[in-house]
């Protein structure tokens, strides 16, 4: 989540670099089928932004990852 500033992307950036580089993010990045999409929506509760990061995995790695990431935010 990142406040209202002027340009959120810019803000995002270094926590999504810091994801990238995590245990999971790396497991991440290198299981995709494509790589993974960022996306930023408006979070009416803080007035700020939330992040969002989508990856396409196979069945089974989905399952993976649900197992062992799961309750992981």
């Amino acid at each position: 989540m990142i406040g209202d500033v002027e340009d959120p992307d810019i803000y995002a950036a270094n926590p999504l670099w810091e994801w990238q580089e995590s245990k999971m993010g790396k497991w991440i990045m290198e299981h995709a089928i494509e790589p993974p999409e960022w996306h930023r929506m408006p979070d009416s509760l803080s007035y700020g932004y939330r992040y969002n990061v989508i990856a396409k995995l196979t069945e089974q790695d989905q399952t993976f990852w649900t197992l062992k990431w799961k309750d992981i935010k």
